[in-house]
């Protein structure tokens, strides 16, 4: 499996250091880094667990001091984030699009410390006016072309569920925002080009957390034909791989490489966030909005752990979407083992 060298929070971490002056290849030791999570904790294997682990090893590779709080619910969002500005944090990272409304509202209380959000625009409300004029300028927002990474596996399950013998395929978000429906949008419509015909189920749990709902929303999408789920919904997302199990169907993880959460894992869409520093910098300084590489650049991916010789992922010319054309030449792993 290829490894990340640093993912979200470390790249975040960077970015900061960057806004408050410090040079990235040598951080203060008295450098602290902050993450708070949102709901669906740090145990969700996947989004908010990437993030910490990047942050550890920001510890590890850069020498600062690391705070993580973790939120059980919405109402721990302020507290978590007044907590790291308390501590003096020099950096503030907010895990995700659900916590831009506190984080505008601490960025605007407190203007001389920095934060950070993934998965969000600051040239977007609550960070920006409806001209998209950037209201804060002490939040760096960190956003993906996650719908690349969708289109990636949109075509790969296509194809799988072609060779199975029916046209139809599934996922199952979470919450109905953009960090979800805008990787369901890519995965969609390339398999739609891919392989026209194919019926696309879509249903959301309304939970980053709760498996048994994301399973309910699984099995009903089985139950209407479908060969392949790509789950989007964090922590939740583990029920609807389980249920591909049972059903001895495919499943596709999302954010990291899920192939060690369920048997018949076929890929995972990645955003793929470890690559150099200095790409990730020069990233943020031409865009403003601190949007980072996209497929033509490794910065969305899918997995090959399963099968990386035949894998499409390992053939996909990188370049911007609509991509992965050259996953129709590649091998296919076979049917999984019940």
């Amino acid at each position: 499996m290829r490894k990340t060298a640093l993912i979200a929070a470390a790249t975040v971490l960077v970015v900061g250091l960057a806004m408050t002056g410090a040079a990235a290849s040598a951080p203060r030791a008295t450098t602290i880094a902050a993450l708070v999570s949102d709901i669906g904790k740090f145990t969700d294997r996947g989004f908010n667990q990437n993030q910490l682990s990047g942050l550890n090893k920001a510890k590890t590779n850069l020498g600062v001091t690391i705070l993580a709080k973790q939120s059980n619910s919405t109402s721990d969002y302020i507290p978590n984030l007044t907590a790291a500005v308390r501590a003096h944090a020099n950096i503030v990272i907010s895990a995700g699009f659900l916590l831009a409304d506190a984080t505008a509202t601490m960025a605007k209380n407190f203007p001389s410390t920095h934060f950070a959000i993934t998965d969000y625009s600051v040239h977007a409300a609550p960070f920006a006016d409806k001209k998209g004029n950037v209201l804060y300028k002490n939040v760096e927002g960190l956003t993906y072309a996650a719908n690349e990474s969708g289109c990636l596996v949109g075509v790969l399950a296509a194809k799988m569920a072609q060779k199975m013998g029916k046209k139809v395929i599934g996922a199952v978000g979470g919450l109905t925002i953009p960090p979800v429906t805008i990787w369901i949008a890519g995965y969609k419509y390339c398999a739609q080009k891919a392989v026209p015909g194919t019926k696309v189920l879509i249903g959301y749990s309304q939970s980053f957390t709760e498996t048994d709902k994301c399973g309910t929303v699984a099995q009903n999408q089985i139950g209407q034909g479908a060969q392949v789920l790509f789950q989007v919904a964090g922590g939740c997302g583990l029920g609807t791989l389980k249920a591909a199990d049972a059903a001895n169907i495919w499943g596709i993880g999302v954010d990291v490489d899920q192939y060690k959460d369920a048997k018949n894992i076929l890929t995972s869409a990645l955003k793929q966030t470890g690559t150099s520093r200095t790409r990730m910098l020069t990233s943020t300084s031409r865009r403003g909005s601190g949007t980072f590489p996209r497929t033509a650049s490794g910065g969305v991916s899918c997995s090959t752990s399963r099968s990386p010789r035949t894998s499409p992922c390992t053939t996909t010319p990188r370049r911007r979407m609509p991509a992965g054309d050259g996953c129709r030449r590649a091998g296919w792993p076979r049917r999984p083992r019940g």
